[in-house]
């Protein structure tokens, strides 16, 4: 039997395979408001046969937004948006949706990529970013506003705001995003966190906030729903955050119950030097496996059916989380449940799309309540 087409539960969620399609910003909302995109966009990647969508990175606050057009969960507007493209995947597919959900400290306020991705002055219609210090991610750009003690609330607020609007919207897991230099992870690297208080200094300080806000979404999410957390395992960058403190991190979010930890790495500075390569964060996700024991979602440049084959049956990570490359090919999935000899699930009007030259791809499906 394939071990990435093999099952796998986290709570309540019995997954029928290791393959989870990784968020991807859009950047295509209005206002934070999912629209006619996100309906399609989630329409299509439910149908892949992958066992997890975890929506894109959705901002607790609108301060929290990377750009303009970044998907938010923050007010009755922004729930009530989500709703008809999640009423499509449950009519069409029974595939665990999750949710990241996330703030962008110092990096909000900013064109999105394809604009050139810069800070977006105050004279044009941008924002001031709240981040742990007043240092800017590039030099030249507008500083940060440091958060205060009352900010602090804010935002933990916010994160368990969006929690409940996100099981109300009947989400079946979240993700907490503490990577690619957004704010949680701010509060982690040395290089963002240059605070002289509680939340500052020393690596248990620094893992401080990150873990109050972990332990109140926790507390405002339903038990039996999983919670899992995104971290960069490595900041690239001589004195900043490494594997090592990610394997102390990990191990303190263990004993709050994390389901589990999407290790990717990155994001904190423009001064990163990545050796990138095929599964180039897969080591970085197999030195956390062996240091905790959780179950471990590896991201980066895992394209090809043997390699997330191998990677799992290894038991470098439990699963596989892809992102561009599943925007190339939205039936990834199927293809490699082909190669490999496993089946996915598929809505019967799809069923006619199988090769001849292929065994049986499709399991036999009946749509309905989870």
């Amino acid at each position: 039997m394939s071990a990435l087409f093999s099952p796998f539960k986290l709570r309540n969620l019995t997954l029928p395979n290791r393959i989870v399609v990784s968020p991807m910003c859009q950047y295509s909302a209005v206002d934070g408001l999912a629209n006619e995109w996100h309906l399609v966009h989630l329409g299509t990647l439910a149908l892949s046969g992958a066992s997890m969508l975890c929506i894109e990175a959705t901002a607790v606050e609108a301060l929290g937004r990377i750009t303009p057009g970044d998907l938010g969960l923050y007010d009755d507007a922004t729930e009530a948006a989500l709703k008809p493209a999640l009423a499509a995947i449950r009519k069409h597919s029974r595939i665990a949706v999750t949710m990241q959900v996330a703030h962008a400290g110092r990096k909000a306020s900013s064109h999105t990529p394809w604009d050139g991705g810069q800070q977006i002055p105050l004279s044009e219609g941008g924002w001031v970013a709240h981040a742990p210090s007043a240092v800017p991610q590039k030099p030249g750009e507008l500083p940060p506003q440091e958060i205060d003690a009352a900010g602090l609330m804010r935002i933990r607020d916010a994160f368990v705001a969006t929690a409940k609007r996100a099981d109300r919207l009947g989400i079946d897991a979240l993700e907490i995003h503490g990577a690619h230099g957004y704010l949680l992870h701010e509060f982690l690297s040395p290089i963002s966190n240059q605070r002289a208080d509680q939340y500052g200094g020393s690596l248990q300080n620094r893992i401080r906030f990150p873990l109050e806000v972990f332990d109140a979404v926790r507390a405002a999410f339903p038990a039996e729903k999983p919670i899992g957390f995104r971290v960069s395992a490595s900041d690239w960058v001589e004195g900043g955050w490494d594997v090592e403190q990610t394997i102390v991190f990990a191990n303190e979010l263990k004993k709050r119950g994390v389901d589990w930890i999407d290790v990717s790495s990155g994001g904190v500075s423009p001064l990163q030097k990545i050796a990138i390569g095929p599964g180039y964060q897969v080591p970085f996700a197999e030195a956390v496996k062996k240091a905790t024991g959780l179950p471990i979602m590896s991201v980066g440049l895992i394209t090809e059916a043997q390699q997330a084959e191998d990677i799992v049956a290894s038991g470098k990570a439990d699963f596989v989380a892809l992102a561009r490359g599943m925007l190339y090919d939205p039936r990834w999935p199927w293809h490699a449940a082909a190669e490999l000899g496993g089946t996915v699930e598929a809505p019967p009007q799809y069923w006619r799309s199988q090769p001849s030259t292929q065994k049986a791809l499709f399991g036999d499906i009946t749509f309905g309540g989870r």
